[in-house]
């Protein structure tokens, strides 16, 4: 937090410090909006009394592109920007269109500060389901906000450094971020602990991506944030057909629910995915299920606090 801390005005830092020692220290996102009390994510939302004034706006930009709004034309675009640590803050405002496309964004009215937390292990109890003389290719699926990215980066960091106690090798892993979520790049370095034998592609489309990254740098293990267009899925079934095992993450409910989009449906029932992580949140709780290339739950199920 102290890296975040450096980035906000002086009163929007006071504002925060009066929150209760116990919500700071779970603090999920800083929602600035110009003109409207700063909203403080931690479980759940808090409203604190403060009123963000345009000058605040400016000074919290001003601090984000080091006083060079126009040299972060690719960031505007995005409508994101990766700062230490792998913190994400998403930006919105007027957009500028030029051709019919996104050309980048101006004056800016709402900044949503999303604090990258690592939680290394989390992802250890499921490795005996996805690790079997090799990785299984696994579609973790979740809402926002249910810990799909976490539990991706830490399976990454794992398969990329290995478990000696249980004789699992490191392989080489391939991360292709496009939002710069997993490993948190910043200038191509990752913030995040993503592991020893990993490489990233950072900002990169997913398609393109894993294309990129198969040729490039022959990873074992792919990994990649958030699939779900078109291109995906035929860059996800050349990746399974080149013998790579796929990490990846997808938007949805469940499984089932997953299924109803066509591509997601058509690889899935290509055989792409050979387990499958449902994650829920319900009253403060994070509910896990696993599940097997049929879709039947495995034995193994766990309700971790969040």
């Amino acid at each position: 937090m102290e890296v975040i801390y450096a980035y906000l005005p002086q009163t929007l830092k006071e504002a925060i410090a009066e929150l209760p020692p116990h919500v700071k220290g779970e603090i999920e996102e800083i929602r600035v909006r110009i003109g409207k009390p700063v909203e403080v994510l931690a479980g759940r939302p808090f409203h604190l009394s403060h009123v963000v004034t345009v000058e605040e706006g400016q000074a919290l930009i001003n601090k984000l592109s080091q006083h060079s709004f126009y040299a972060l034309d690719e960031e505007l675009r995005c409508g994101y920007l990766t700062i230490e640590g792998g913190h994400r803050v998403g930006l919105a405002g007027k957009v500028l269109v030029e051709a019919g496309r996104v050309k980048g964004l101006r004056h800016l009215s709402s900044y949503n500060v999303r604090i990258a937390r690592e939680k290394p292990g989390i992802a250890e109890p499921f490795v005996p389901l996805l690790f079997e003389e090799g990785w299984k290719s696994t579609l973790i699926i979740g809402p926002p906000q249910s810990g799909k990215t976490t539990l991706l980066r830490d399976l990454a960091r794992i398969a990329a450094t290995g478990i000696k106690e249980k004789e699992i090798s490191p392989v080489k892993v391939g991360i292709v971020d496009e939002r710069s979520e997993i490993a948190g790049c910043v200038k191509g370095i990752p913030q995040l602990n993503v592991g020893l034998r990993t490489d990233v592609l950072d900002a990169c489309p997913k398609a393109e991506g894993m294309m990129m990254m198969i040729r490039s740098m022959s990873p074992e293990v792919l990994v990649a944030d958030e699939i779900g267009r078109e291109e995906d899925g035929q860059a996800l079934s050349e990746a399974v057909n080149s013998g790579v095992a796929l990490m990846v993450t997808a938007h949805g409910a469940s499984l089932e629910e997953t299924m109803r989009r066509p591509m997601m449906r058509e690889v899935i029932q290509g055989g792409a995915f050979e387990r499958f992580i449902e994650l829920a949140v319900h009253n403060g709780e994070r509910i896990v299920k696993v599940l097997d290339q049929e879709g039947c739950q495995l034995p193994i199920w766990t309700g971790v606090r969040r």
